[in-house]
């Protein structure tokens, strides 16, 4: 019989605490250098109730480290024009460092142009086509959060990617495509799938990494992962569920991160900690 596993749990909310407590620092260093406080800017469109959720989350996290959050609540029915004219002003503010686009943005608001509204050097969340770009590319920038924190994970608990077959289900440009880049950029192969990829559970059966952020419950079923393979759930669906079946990924699996307390945090602290380099960027602050 082959080795069988019983995953390891990759904790995502202690190494986020870990990133908060070093993000904090380095407020402070900003702070006393340039006697500015890093600010983040957080634009809400619309009344979604998860949305303002998210962003009382983030703005609580500012707090944490000691930075300030200037919140932009912005009303369903407004036009694209709107959004982007208030964006172009944050833009313009030497006080604003990061700005975030609560996303979804709701229809038919043009969801991509807003994002491009946001300056590369303020983009903290990586939804840019720039961004987008030069992460591709392996250049600097403030790759898309997600993505950011999970190669955090994945450095932390030692996950040797050069070399290794990852699939990434799901091919969104904040998360599956940049997601893909920076792991190929990593000298893993990678195969990008989603939802209707033909014979997905047999691609996903050769996989020593799986990253799963389809966006559906449940979807990657534990008879898909190989032994030891690495399974990494970038979903959240409502009930605290993934994109994958925990109880029957955990057998086979290595490492698995739980949802919650697994990319969920990870995605917060990478944000954070973009915002404060972005400010140390702008007031001419090494950290």
């Amino acid at each position: 019989m082959g080795t069988t596993f019983k995953a390891k749990l990759m904790d995502g909310k202690t190494l986020a605490d870990r990133i908060m407590v070093e993000t904090a620092r380095k407020v402070d260093a900003i702070r006393q250098a340039s006697h500015v406080t890093p600010t983040l800017a957080t634009v809400l469109v619309g009344d979604d109730s998860a949305s303002a959720t998210y962003i009382r989350m983030k703005r609580k996290r500012c707090e944490q480290v000691g930075m300030r959050s200037v919140s932009v609540e912005l009303p369903a029915g407004v036009t694209t024009e709107e959004v982007v004219d208030r964006i172009r002003k944050l833009a313009e503010d030497p006080a604003i460092h990061g700005i975030l686009v609560q996303h979804p943005v709701p229809n038919p608001i043009d969801k991509r142009a807003v994002f491009e509204a946001i300056p590369l050097e303020k983009d903290v969340d990586g939804v840019t086509s720039a961004t987008l770009g030069r992460t591709i590319l392996g250049m600097p920038a403030f790759a898309s959060c997600t993505p950011d924190g999970i190669m955090r994970l994945l450095r932390e608990y030692q996950v040797e990617l050069d070399g290794a077959h990852a699939v990434v289900i799901g091919r969104s440009p904040i998360l599956g495509r940049p997601m893909a880049s920076m792991l190929i950029n990593a000298q893993a192969t990678v195969t990008l799938c989603h939802s209707r990829t033909r014979s997905l559970p047999s691609i996903v059966r050769g996989a020593d990494i799986v990253i799963a952020a389809v966006g559906k419950p449940r979807f990657v079923q534990g008879g898909w992962i190989k032994v030891g393979a690495v399974v990494i759930d970038a979903g959240y669906n409502p009930g605290n569920v993934g994109d994958v079946d925990f109880d029957g990924a955990i057998e086979p699996a290595s490492l698995i991160t739980p949802v919650p307390g697994g990319v969920g945090p990870m995605t917060i602290a990478a944000l954070i900690e973009h915002t404060a380099y972005a400010a140390a960027q702008q007031l001419g602050v090494a950290l």
